[in-house]
């Protein structure tokens, strides 16, 4: 299959409970087809200090279109001052899962 205009955006948050808002947030408005949430410990500098942190993972199945809007709502809703919110494209995969991705994020809620 060829390259798409599908994305998954991986966010981090500090805990079940915002990640919980900030998946049904991106589902009810229809900017993420499907949201998993995983338990993770991370390991990074900030502010001249090595932290080591449990988080929780967030993988946003969604659109290339649709990534600025996503930014900006989960940055509404975010605790962090520097949120992690990174898009990777999707290049292939099961032709069924992501014409169902398509679909359930082209109704936009605006």
């Amino acid at each position: 299959m060829a390259a798409t205009d599908l994305c998954v955006v991986m966010i981090t948050t500090p805990d079940q409970a915002l990640a919980a808002r900030i998946a049904d947030m991106l589902i009810d408005r229809r900017l993420g087809a499907c949201v998993q949430v995983s338990d993770i410990r991370s390991t990074y500098r900030w502010s001249s200090e090595v932290h080591h942190q449990d988080e929780v993972l967030m993988l946003v199945k969604t659109r290339t279109a649709l990534i600025d809007q996503l930014v900006s709502e989960v940055r509404e809703m975010h605790v962090y001052d520097a949120p992690e919110i990174v898009a990777l494209p999707i290049i292939g995969g099961s032709p069924d899962y992501l014409h169902w991705m398509d679909a359930e994020t082209r109704s936009v809620y605006r």
